[in-house]
């Protein structure tokens, strides 16, 4: 099964934006996440409906944070993007006629339950500008400027 990379993506966007002066073009955004511009335009909708972002058309327009990354959690981004399925496993057959795999369905839905809401519960707890703030701590190691990393898939 193929994972979902959204989160991870948009997380990057995200603390690129909050590095720019100047709105950052779905092109851009395309080129950091590995994907396509109207794949970005549509991710990043969900963000702006929440408020997080905006957007500008035009000369000189693209995509600009529109709230402070310390009021941005990671579970808000994760819910802006749909709140998608965290983990790849699941049940061999959703609805068994076999009591054997009923009991292990059982077993493993409170096992996905209980993991799914720890995941959440710390996404809550941990709010963008940690990121940023990881980010600039690593750039300080590595002598570099704002600009001077990869964006190699």
């Amino acid at each position: 099964m193929k994972r979902d990379s959204r989160l991870s993506g948009v997380l990057h966007v995200l603390l690129h934006m909050a590095q720019s002066p100047t709105p950052v073009t779905s092109e851009a955004m395309a080129h950091m996440m590995c994907t396509h511009a109207v794949v970005v335009r549509r991710v990043m909708a969900g963000l702006r409906d929440m408020g997080y972002v905006r957007s500008e058309k035009g000369h000189g327009g693209g995509w600009s944070l529109a709230c402070d990354l310390s009021a941005l959690t990671l579970r808000d981004v994760y819910d802006a993007l749909g709140a998608p399925e965290p983990f790849a496993m699941g049940h061999r057959t959703e609805a068994p006629g076999c009591l054997v795999e009923q009991a292990v369905n059982a077993a493993l839905e409170d096992a996905f339950k209980d993991a799914e809401a720890l995941l959440l519960e710390r996404f809550a707890q941990v709010p963008l500008s940690a990121l940023a703030d990881d980010f600039g701590r690593r750039l300080a190691l590595h002598h570099g400027n704002p600009g001077d990393h990869h964006h190699a898939p």
